[in-house]
């Protein structure tokens, strides 16, 4: 065996509460001035949520708008307070409490990011690392893809009933390749383990709980070639007793959920979290763009998998540096130096043009928005403007 595990969290995880309602305050901001520039980090624990950080924007919040843009998010999230669950097993919008302690952003570093010519000054120096693998339709590697599909499946069916189950959900994939030799030419062979933990009303049985997760996972439409129910390992709720839960018994806070937002641990990243950012920092703007130029690679059929790691200094527009690495598995008479030589000369990857190219500064309900993007992970959901395969006759130069 060669096994490989990846995790994720639904929306009504606290880690998520806290991005969803960073990115619905940047939606908020963006949505009212595209110059809006946005680092709001949030805290929730209990009944207390903490919003602090640096805004700059002519869209003037109260601190009532603050307080309501946190309601609305918990309510969209799940915690609407009309579940089986009572108010001391789960957090209920009208008990929260809102403290906001926001400053504005540095006048040294917005005289580097909103530079005289027009252009756009990375916000921040840093890393951001873009990957791709040919393992699913989505280019996305299979463990955080299978374990994604599980806790969508079980989240969709809590907000729908909540008289059952609750909206803090965990899920998590471990895949066997059978060799290590698989596992680097993107060959898995079989979902050796899956584990689910949904909270549930404290009225259901245990094994009622357990037949109904189990019937979720079944119906998700995991590939039957790797995955068969009478061989794979499966732990539903398996401390055997899941009722408290949401903020209320587990701290959250901004960015502590970037492998399950990103690539499920197949690949390095980088030194920030994407929620809570206007598209200026690169933390965010740098890794969609790195995702990118990952997965047309993949696709264009010149690598089985590939990792592009840009990184920024800040008040700098264009890149510091840009480098590619398929690991071994680049097409004959390609290699990792000519690629990262064809991306550095066929895009600018500075702020401005990853901004025009997939609309960061104007988030809305047809695109997407910030918020959303929160709840379904920063890469890998085919309807993101960061996802789509536009660029391809580019590419194509490379053949």
């Amino acid at each position: 065996m060669y096994l490989f595990t990846s995790e994720v969290v639904s929306p009504g995880h606290p880690d998520k509460c806290a991005d969803i309602i960073a990115d619905s305050i940047v939606d908020r901001l963006i949505i009212e001035d595209s110059k809006s520039r946005v680092a709001s980090e949030v805290f929730v624990a209990g009944k207390h949520v903490v919003i602090g950080g640096e805004v700059t924007s002519k869209a003037n919040l109260s601190i009532q708008d603050y307080e309501q843009i946190v309601r609305d998010a918990l309510i969209k999230i799940g915690y609407d307070g009309k579940s089986a669950f009572t108010k001391e097993q789960c957090l209920y919008p009208e008990d929260v409490e809102v403290q906001v302690l926001l400053n504005r952003q540095s006048p040294d570093i917005n005289q580097g990011v909103d530079q005289e010519d027009g252009e756009i000054g990375a916000g921040d120096q840093g890393i951001m690392f873009g990957y791709a693998s040919n393992e699913t339709a989505d280019y996305m590697p299979a463990a955080i893809t299978y374990a994604r599909m599980i806790c969508d499946k079980v989240y969709n069916y809590a907000l729908k009933h909540n008289h059952k189950l609750g909206v803090d959900i965990k899920t998590q994939v471990t895949l066997d390749y059978g060799t290590k030799e698989n596992f680097e030419n993107c060959e898995p062979q079989s979902i050796h383990t899956i584990v689910v933990s949904a909270p549930s009303n404290e009225n259901m049985d245990i094994t009622e709980v357990r037949e109904l997760l189990q019937g979720l996972i079944d119906d998700t439409g995991l590939p039957t070639d790797l995955y068969d129910p009478k061989k794979t390992i499966v732990h539903l709720n398996p401390t055997g007793r899941y009722v408290n839960h949401s903020p209320l018994h587990d701290s959250g806070l901004t960015g502590r959920k970037l492998i399950v937002d990103s690539f499920g641990g197949y690949a390095p990243i980088g030194g920030g979290a994407q929620s809570s950012k206007d598209y200026t920092k690169v933390d965010r703007s740098g890794l969609y763009a790195a995702r990118w130029i990952a997965k047309h690679i993949v696709a264009c059929g010149f690598a089985k998998k590939c990792n592009v790691q840009i990184s920024y200094a800040i008040g700098v527009a264009k890149p510091t540096s840009v480098a590619v690495d398929t690991y071994g598995t680049v097409s004959e008479g390609l290699d990792d130096d000519k690629l990262s030589s064809f991306v550095s000369e066929n895009f600018s990857l500075t702020p401005n043009w990853i901004t025009n190219k997939f609309g960061l500064d104007k988030p809305c309900a047809k695109s997407f928005l910030y918020a959303d993007v929160a709840a379904r992970g920063q890469v890998g959901q085919s309807d993101y403007p960061w996802e789509k395969l536009d660029a391809q006759e580019v590419f194509a130069k490379l053949r």
